[in-house]
């Protein structure tokens, strides 16, 4: 009688560490694919439509507002943001992003002295980008562009604008 008590005893044993080990393999195998596996950019190639190159005056920057999308952890969400363009040829265009090489202020396009100008630290730019007063530390950064079927495109990634004359700095 004592070989069936302790018999029965061994298999409640297992089946609960069983029981044990499939609920931690439960628990344990998508956490472990949550951080492990990348999510797949489905369909996204990384670029924004942000204007039209027909609507655009050469020399002439003008402030877009365009949609963009971005993943955030692992959530896809679109939100508006802006961008200047400016036009150097029929099939050229930069594009700079809105935020001041300062301290990250909004700037505007100020025609009548044909310059970018931040408000809050009084930083200037040129029309290219480059620093011509204030205390910006750099050009203007830039998106990467292109252009199909007339549309402009950017790029997700800010390009950190270089100052090329500046190298010699001490």
């Amino acid at each position: 009688m004592q070989d069936s008590t302790h018999s029965r005893r061994g298999f409640f044993i297992a089946a609960i560490n069983a029981l044990g080990g499939l609920i931690a393999a439960a628990i344990a195998i998508p956490a472990a694919a949550y951080l492990l596996i990348r999510p797949k950019n489905a369909g996204d190639s990384g670029w924004s439509e942000v204007g039209d190159m027909s609507r655009l005056q050469v020399g002439k920057p003008e402030e877009a507002l365009y949609e963009r999308k971005r993943v955030d952890g692992w959530r896809k969400v679109t939100d508006k943001a802006t961008v200047w363009l400016v036009k150097n040829g029929n099939h050229s265009v930069t594009a700079f992003n809105p935020a001041c090489t300062h301290l990250g202020c909004a700037y505007h396009w100020d025609a009548s002295a044909k310059e970018f100008i931040c408000p809050c630290h009084a930083s200037a730019f040129s029309i290219d980008g480059k620093v011509l007063a204030g205390p910006a530390p750099r050009p203007l950064d830039q998106y990467v562009t292109k252009i199909e079927d007339g549309k402009i495109l950017i790029g997700s990634q800010v390009e950190a604008g270089s100052d090329a004359v500046g190298s010699s700095r001490g």
